[in-house]
């Protein structure tokens, strides 16, 4: 038997990602819709140390799970995930970086281009 989310929240959001992916052909948005759907258990959880060893200035990123504050940041960078901790989007908006939602990131970028899917 197959866990997944019973939240609504998560469940609507993968709703979303899946038709955004079928409308663009777009493989990033099935993916993050697959991750997403998970239980809560086996969801990714990325620290800022990997965002810092993964990324260069400007890049923007996607993580479908959660973004915990271990490490540090010296360059600006676009996060996308589901959830932040407070620390982790200190860290990151104190580098010169953007915290968004995966909504947001649907919005600025629909077919998904030149986003790199960390976790």
């Amino acid at each position: 038997m197959k866990s997944q989310s019973t939240n609504p929240e998560v469940t609507a959001l993968v709703s979303r990602l899946r038709k955004r992916s079928r409308e663009t052909k777009t493989p990033l948005y099935r993916r993050l819709a697959e991750d997403l759907g998970r239980s809560k258990r086996s969801r990714r959880t990325v620290n800022i140390s990997k965002i810092a060893r993964h990324t260069s200035d400007g890049s923007t990123i996607a993580v479908p799970g959660k973004i915990l504050s271990a490490g540090s940041l010296n360059h600006k960078v676009t996060v996308a995930a589901f959830k932040f901790s407070n620390r982790a989007k200190e860290k990151i908006e104190k580098a010169g970086g953007r915290c968004i939602s995966l909504d947001t990131l649907l919005q600025e970028n629909p077919q998904g281009t030149k986003i790199l899917l960390l976790g």
